[in-house]
């Protein structure tokens, strides 16, 4: 069995590999070759969500365990600790126990990407980061492999940590970063806008979004909580990284459902699906575009297996 901690993930899972590994597993997903058990979300009373999220995705089989500690974003200490522990398929040996919150990190931003790729314009050079942690860094890696890139806007409820990224991502990845006062003036005339926070209540309205625009609502996974608001949801065009997952446990989806401001048929499609050219994507340049990114067992096997297959041949 291989231990593989969080700098050698590093290494190893790069922004590219992960984009195809990510395409490749949200395919599999939907064309039946992976099974994916509902995930447990147990609250615990220091606020941590802790998870475990069990799939199988053909040759191997595991599970993310793990905590997700908001109060730790803007310290020392990771927001998502815990590791993925990987099955072979032929025997059921233990493979591999493989550092999870890189892993959440990476392919987190990767598969906002994908849907990136196929939901925004071609021509969409201004991205909007709302949350300046970990997954900022991620998005910015992860979509500049997509659209080219030319202006950044962000806003964190730390100007501190604003400014830390500021100084990253201008030293990193040679792009103009500008640190707002608020998500209405960061997210204005945006072209992708990414909601990479834990709030628990709705900030991004349709007001605040230009006609056009693609929004990856990615910080909240649960059926009370969300980034969007109603008014967002219900005028976009919606997609989910699995419909049924998407169904039971997004509160961007829900919310407005009891609302009675959309419909059960208002999800048009999953990820996997528009891979598949199974459901419509955009349409024109006015449409909205929202991808609601629950994050999926799946992600988190496919690119632990990646890791693995990859560490194990310098083992040999």
């Amino acid at each position: 069995m291989l231990v593989i901690e969080e700098n050698r993930v590093r290494e190893i899972l790069t922004p590219a590999l992960c984009l195809d590994t990510m395409r490749q597993a949200l395919r599999d997903l939907e064309e039946g070759k992976c099974d994916m058990p509902s995930r447990l979300i147990c609250r615990m009373p220091n606020t941590a969500a802790f998870g475990f999220m069990p799939a199988y995705v053909g040759d191997c089989f595991g599970a993310k365990v793990i905590a997700a500690y908001a109060p730790n974003m803007g310290t020392e200490y990771p927001s998502h600790i815990g590791y993925v522990m990987l099955f072979e398929s032929e025997h059921c040996t233990v493979q591999g126990l493989i550092e999870a919150g890189s892993i959440t990190e990476i392919r987190t931003g990767c598969v906002s990407a994908v849907a990136t790729d196929l939901l925004a314009k071609q021509d969409a050079p201004h991205l909007c980061l709302i949350g300046c942690g970990a997954q900022a860094r991620s998005h910015l890696l992860a979509i500049s492999l997509v659209r080219k890139i030319e202006k950044v806007t962000v806003y964190d409820l730390s100007v501190q940590a604003a400014e830390a990224f500021k100084a990253w991502a201008e030293e990193t990845c040679h792009v103009s970063v500008q640190v707002c006062d608020s998500p209405r003036a960061a997210a204005k005339d945006a072209d992708i806008i990414c909601t990479l926070t834990p709030s628990k209540e709705a900030y991004l309205t349709l007001d605040m979004v230009k006609p056009g625009a693609h929004v990856n609502a990615v910080g909240t996974f649960s059926p009370v909580t969300r980034e969007a608001a109603s008014d967002l949801v219900a005028a976009a065009r919606l997609y989910a990284d699995q419909v049924d997952a998407c169904r039971r446990e997004s509160g961007e989806y829900l919310i407005p459902l009891k609302e009675g401001l959309c419909r059960e048929d208002h999800i048009v499609g999953s990820v996997g699906e528009l891979l598949l050219g199974k459901c419509e994507g955009r349409r024109n340049d006015t449409d909205i575009t929202l991808f609601d990114a629950l994050g999926l067992a799946v992600e988190d096997i496919a690119a632990a297996r990646q890791v693995y297959l990859e560490a194990a041949k310098s083992c040999t």
